[in-house]
């Protein structure tokens, strides 16, 4: 399932802010090309700008008059220039949410929700600028190893780009989403084991197959920066202000560490005042070594070999930005939260029943997460905060429906009397 919307990423006056690599461990440049890891250290590579050069046709002004995808932060993406086509990512609405505000005792909330994105998931932000990258690097085949949306995403970006898509997904995975999937035109390899194993066996064949672009691997350093134009388009849609609190889901730990670059990049070139937002991340109690860190007071992220939790999208037992996760939760006063599997089942239908969005298991941990920080005081009553919705719900609804939805009545006024009492509808 996919929308059709095409986009049409024209800037004008663009200046590109891309400046290329760099080791993030020990800071040795590295030319743009399909690679992640350092030659000299083999730290992971990232991508680098030169602010000021990206200034000189950044301005709130120019944004405002561009498509609203994206793209018209593409100064600040890794990019030589924007790609004439593709799904219309980007700009997803942020939303105030007044009732669930009020049943969470908070003054000001707002949702910005990502579910509205082609594929339903923030996904399509990362490997956008991905399937940029590999087009031009002339790749024919865009792959990954996926907890479910990553796929989706895949499959309709190599559509449109007129490329193949072989996606790797742990066999337990959802069927919604290993449907949607193929439903896009992936070639959907269901392998024995948790995420961890699936992303190993990537890395394996991103060496073994030649013409494959594996979004999560070899292009990472592209792919994940996708990620923080969540945080420009918050900033922009507030008024050119970061929030006091963002609340964002962690698997991997990218797009929470990826949503405070984003605010700070976009301090870097004068368009909003230097942020002080407290980041606030949400990790399933079943798969959480974050959290467990976090919690403990540790600085080392213990691996969780057997996941065991209903939120797949979640269940990464190594996350690779573990580490800046946990850095970013104590450097801004802010937290790592462990949600039982019950709390976030009621998170989601919290959110259903105020603000009427369905998000999937990973919107339950954000929401669950988001109690926790203001129950210990991390979140306070007058805190701007935004909620980072990653994903639509009706990928993840076998966790919310019990497989019947409710008795069968007459056709009668009598029976559906009996039934409105029933319910509490009368």
């Amino acid at each position: 399932m996919t929308i059709a919307a095409r986009s049409a990423p024209t800037t004008t006056s663009f200046v590109p802010g891309f400046a290329g690599l760099a080791c993030a461990a020990c800071g040795t440049p590295a030319p743009a090309g399909p690679r992640f890891v350092c030659d000299r250290c083999f730290g992971p590579l990232e991508a680098t700008y030169d602010h000021a050069r990206a200034g000189e046709s950044l301005s709130r002004e120019t944004i405002a008059a561009r498509p609203r995808t994206l793209w018209r932060f593409a100064e600040l993406l890794p990019i030589d220039e924007p790609p004439p086509d593709g799904l219309a990512v980007g700009f997803s609405p942020l939303l105030p949410a007044p009732r669930l505000a009020a049943r969470l005792g908070l003054r000001q909330l707002w949702l910005k929700d990502d579910s509205r994105n082609p594929t339903l998931s923030f996904k399509d932000r990362n490997v956008a600028i991905a399937a940029a990258r590999a087009r031009r690097f002339g790749f024919e085949t865009l792959a990954c190893a996926s907890t479910g949306n990553l796929a989706a995403s895949v499959a309709a970006t190599a559509a449109v780009s007129g490329m193949k898509a072989v996606v790797l997904v742990p066999a337990d995975l959802e069927p919604a989403k290993i449907a949607q999937a193929e439903a896009l035109g992936a070639r959907v390899a269901r392998i024995d084991g948790p995420y961890d194993v699936v992303n190993r066996l990537c890395l394996e064949l991103s060496d073994e197959f030649e013409g494959w672009a594996v979004v999560n691997v070899n292009l990472r350093p592209y792919y994940s920066e996708g990620s923080k134009s969540v945080a420009f388009e918050v900033a922009e849609q507030l008024g050119w202000r970061a929030p006091d609190a963002v609340v964002a889901p962690i698997a991997s730990g990218s797009l929470y560490t990826k949503l405070r670059r984003g605010f700070d990049e976009l301090a870097a070139v004068g368009l909003i005042e230097t942020p002080n937002t407290r980041h606030i991340g949400g990790q399933p109690a079943g798969c959480g070594p974050v959290a467990t860190a976090f919690g403990t007071g540790s600085d080392t992220i213990r691996p969780v070999a057997r996941p065991d939790t209903i939120v797949r999208s979640l269940a990464i037992g190594s996350p690779a930005d573990g580490q800046r996760s946990l850095a970013l939760a104590r450097g801004s006063g802010g937290s790592v939260e462990a949600v039982e599997d019950a709390d976030t089942i009621a998170a989601i239908r919290l959110l259903a029943e105020t603000e009427g969005i369905l998000t999937e298991t990973a919107g339950g941990v954000t929401l669950g997460a988001l109690r926790l920080a203001i129950t210990r005081g991390v979140v306070g009553r007058d805190d701007e905060v935004v909620v980072v919705i990653t994903g639509n719900g009706l990928k993840t609804l076998d966790v919310i429906v019990d497989g019947t939805s409710g008795d069968v009545i007459e056709p009668s006024l009598d029976a559906f009397a009996t039934w409105a009492l029933k319910e509490g509808v009368s």
